[in-house]
This record gives C-alpha cells, structure tokens and sequence, in this order.
C-alpha cells in the first residue's frame, strides 16, 4: 500500500471499475494498459502477461525459463523467497549446492532436485557452481534486496557477476521484484542498479504488490524473443480466468499514475531514511546494538552491530530481543511486521509525525532493552 490505504485517486478508479463488471474471463482494455504502462517504467522487458499473484507469477516465469532454454534446473538463493510453488520450497544443504530439500510437507523431493540454494552475495560459490553446471541451468531467480531476510542488499559486484555468468551460460537472469518493484524506486531495484552496473538488465521480471495497488495483481515479463514462448504464440502453457482482473486494473493504473508524479520518490525516500536514522539515534542512545537501512520506501533493521549480507548472517539477530522491540512497539500503537525476517515499507501516507512518535516510542523499548 505505498499509497496508504484508501487514497482517493484509487478509490475513485476501483469504484468506476467495478460498475462496469468484476469479471469478463477475457483480456481488457485496461489490461492493455496496465501492460503498457509497466513496459515504460520497466524498459528491460518488452512483454508482460498479467496474473493474480506474485506466486503465480514466480512459477510461471520459472516454467516459462525452462521452456526457453531447454533446460531444467534453477538456482534461488538461502534467505530469498518466491512465492509457494512447490520448486521454490526449498532450503539449502550442506556443501556446494547441494540438491534442494523440501522445506513444506507435501513436497515430495523428486519436484526440488532441480533447484539449486546458494548462500547471498557468494561470490566464490556462484562462479563454481556455473562453472561445474552453468549449461544445465535455465535460471537464476534472485530479490535484488532481499525483503525475507528483513532488507539484505545483493551487492553490486554480486549483482554484476549473477548478470556476467547468466549472458556466458546461456541462463536466464530473473530479479523477483514483487516488493522492490515501483517500491525502491519507479523503475524498480533494476533501476538502482543500472545506475551503479553499465548496461545492467535482467532478462525476466516478476511484479507484484504495488503494481495492483492493494488489489491481487501481479505480473512478470521480458523480451518478446522469450516471451514468445508463452502459449498461445508458443508451446510453454499459462493462463488463469481471474488474470488481469478489470477492477485490480484499474486500481493498478491509479496507483501508477499516482506514483509517477514528481518528486514522488524523492519525499517518500526521505521519511524513509527519516525513520531509519532516527530509530539508529535512539538505539545508540540507549547503548542497543542497531543497524538499519533503506531504499526508497523500503526498509528494514537489525539489533546488530552490522548489517547482514546472508541468510546465516541475518540468524545471528536475537529473537527474543526482536520479540521484545515488537510487543513494546504494538503496546505503543506502533505495529511493525511481526517477525524479524520481514522488511518494513514506510508509505506517502505516513507524516513526520507519525515517523517521531514512532522514534519516541522506540527509544522507550530501547530502553527496556539496555537493561
């Protein structure tokens, strides 16, 4: 909701939209433009298909991956997560990615021997695994800022080199942005890093969250070459009656239109690292060990002395002390995400006000915490 809930832009749209009818099971003008729309803010893709969910649009995109390229394995990364599709239930094993093992019951393990887990920003482990299977591998899926280990940045050498051992095996590079998409910045966390990486694009892009506005909507995409593949033009099967929902639609374009007015970024990055720095001031006033980082309406923090960069790192944090910040935040009418795994998103709602007394009733629970 990086709009807050109940903005009157989208209201005004969703209660148009659904005059005209919740449903057609057929493809819609609005449709078309939510497309269109999102090929312009996103221009590493040249197609998009419209789903319900950023899980379905996560399993669609691994399907369609492997249809292009002939190929059946995948690698995902400890600590990132895709949605609920049984191949991306998966944690890692001991040694060099190793077969994956079902991390849900009903998952038998024939369906995740194609996946493989690599630890975050592993450099050395990446290279060696493309090294001893880059020709079987038909994609690598990856959160450019994973928001399921709270808010763990790829680095950018990571990042470059996950697009380098992608182009010279013949693998699909696919950056999962249902959180960081149209979140981080209007052209999404791909955009911050083609900043930073000459010429950096991934091949495939999965959507969600705010690309419905509040609504289930969700989306992935790239070039028409691999797009193409899709039926009905290709072989690789994908469809749903729901997808590209006319009311969801609708609610979507508002939320684009909304957020693509000047200076919309610049403000909401700026509370957001508001309430990071203020939140780091109050634990060091207390003597709390805190980190804490942000990219435009995301964020996330840590009760540690530095920011993790994996999954095992980001174990480290203290449970219990995480528990303590929560329930002392909620008994001060501050309700973060109820797990220290989860990033925060900060939205155009929020006002400075609500960032202080959110810092104030922090430093309160800090205190409890120092002790």
């Amino acid at each position: 909701m990086i709009l807050g809930h109940g903005h009157p832009a989208v209201l005004d749209a969703v209660q148009k939209a659904a005059l005209d009818g919740f449903s057609f099971g057929a493809p819609t003008e609005r449709e078309v433009e939510l497309a269109e729309e999102i090929l312009k803010l996103m221009p590493s893709m040249d197609m998009v298909r419209l789903v319900s969910s950023g899980t379905e649009a996560a399993m669609s995109t691994i399907r369609l991956a492997r249809g292009a390229t002939g190929r059946n394995k995948l690698i995902k990364f400890e600590g990132c997560y895709h949605g609920h599709a049984d191949a991306l239930l998966v944690k890692a094993g001991s040694g060099l990615a190793t077969f994956g093992n079902p991390t849900s019951a009903g998952v038998p393990p024939e369906v995740v021997q194609h996946t493989l887990v690599l630890e975050y920003n592993n450099i050395e482990q990446l290279e060696q695994t493309f090294a001893q299977q880059g020709h079987d591998i038909a994609c690598l899926m990856i959160e450019p800022i994973c928001g399921n280990m709270n808010f763990v940045r790829a680095t950018v050498p990571f990042m470059k080199r996950c697009r380098e051992l992608c182009t010279e095996y013949g693998s699909l590079l696919v950056l999962d942005e249902v959180m960081t998409g149209f979140r981080v910045a209007l052209g999404g966390a791909q955009s911050v890093y083609a900043r930073q990486i000459p010429g950096f694009a991934p091949d495939m892009t999965v959507m969600g969250k705010v690309i419905g506005g509040g609504m289930p909507l969700a989306a992935f995409g790239a070039k028409r070459a691999v797009m193409e593949y899709l039926a009905p033009l290709g072989a690789v099967y994908q469809a749903g009656t729901l997808s590209g929902n006319p009311v969801a639609t609708a609610c979507g374009l508002a939320t684009l239109a909304e957020i693509s007015k000047p200076g919309f970024y610049e403000e909401l990055s700026r509370k957001t690292r508001s309430l990071i720095s203020g939140l780091s001031q109050a634990a060091a006033a207390e003597g709390v060990a805190f980190c804490g980082d942000s990219e435009g309406g995301m964020m996330g923090f840590y009760l540690l002395e530095q920011l993790p960069q994996n999954y095992g790192q980001v174990m480290k944090s203290s449970s219990d002390r995480f528990n303590v910040l929560f329930h002392g935040l909620l008994d001060r009418g501050v309700y973060l995400a109820p797990a220290l795994y989860e990033a925060g998103f900060v939205s155009a709602a929020h006002t400075d006000e609500d960032i202080a007394n959110t810092v104030t009733a922090a430093r309160e629970v800090f205190k409890l915490l120092s002790k």
